[in-house]
């Protein structure tokens, strides 16, 4: 009966401590940026909210422009009867885009610069969200609306210095945010969950 038990707790101990991954979680870390990049987004839009009313802008400019996207110049023009839904979905896409935006933020931070100093990381961070924008405005948006929809407005309607500002506070919330999507291995003797 004692052998029986004993041989219970050994087991129940190397269970406990086997789930855990050895090495680097790679499916935490995807699903931890998909969080983290949903916040981001959201402070990213916040910012760009705060900033378009105190430039007397309507607040949710930035989204009634990346609607051009799908809806053409008409996005630009929709009246207050049509918009409010429109602006909403618009607001659901910039937070879905800034989820899956995150993932490769948040695994290149965990994965290769996890160890290094505030700065370094906020270095790395920084290129990180101006490659973003460059990419996206200059590598796809440029070629890419006048293409498929028939103009160009995105490129024609947000300042440069907006387009760097939101990509830069969304890769500036995914570093500060960073610590909380950081996996913790049990320790032994633990009972099978992260710290």
């Amino acid at each position: 009966m004692r052998i029986a038990s004993i041989e219970a707790e050994i087991g129940q101990a190397e269970a406990d401590a086997s789930w855990a991954p050895q090495g680097y979680y790679t499916a935490y870390y995807v699903v931890a940026g998909m969080v983290l990049g949903t916040v981001a987004a959201a402070a990213s839009l916040l910012f760009n909210v705060i900033g378009a009313v105190m430039l007397g802008e309507p607040a949710l400019k930035l989204i009634s422009v990346y609607l051009t996207f799908p809806l053409g110049e008409k996005a630009l023009h929709m009246d207050a009867a049509q918009s409010g839904f429109i602006l909403a979905g618009g607001c659901g896409l910039y937070l879905l885009t800034g989820m899956f935006g995150g993932i490769p933020f948040h695994l290149i931070l965990s994965r290769y610069f996890a160890n290094d100093g505030f700065v370094k990381r906020f270095v790395v961070a920084s290129i990180m969200g101006i490659g973003v924008w460059l990419i996206n405005f200059y590598g796809i948006i440029r070629w890419a609306q006048p293409l498929l929809i028939g103009g160009n407005w995105i490129i024609e309607e947000i300042p440069k210095y907006v387009a760097v500002a939101t990509h830069l506070v969304f890769a500036w919330t995914m570093l500060l945010l960073s610590h909380w999507g950081r996996f913790v291995p049990p320790t032994a003797g633990a009972k099978g969950r992260p710290a």
